[in-house]
């Protein structure tokens, strides 16, 4: 089981260096197209189940999987039918 809370999350990874966390939730059946951000992303799945596809790879996540993104990384993302949430710590250039 997963003790982990928000708020510890946010701590270590402020701590880290990472200059924003955030709680991004996604409504059911959610699908985005391939894009980018201008930031570094570390995420702790904290609801629900996604596939995350990247360099033509896909992970299914599910609560208390983890994945990290580099900035400008192409990728994609599908959310399942009960939707999602992930607690997300971002490093903005």
């Amino acid at each position: 089981m997963n003790t982990t809370t928000f708020e510890s999350f946010r701590q270590q990874r402020l701590a880290e260096g990472f200059d924003e966390v955030l709680e991004r939730e996604w409504a059911p059946l959610t699908e985005l197209d391939t894009h980018s951000h201008p930031f570094a992303a570390n995420a702790l799945v904290a609801r629900g189940e996604m596939w995350l596809t990247v360099d033509g790879h896909t992970r299914h996540l599910l609560v208390g999987d983890t994945f990290e993104l580099d900035a400008h990384v192409p990728h994609a993302e599908r959310y399942g039918a009960e939707g999602a949430a992930y607690w997300v710590a971002r490093r903005n250039a």
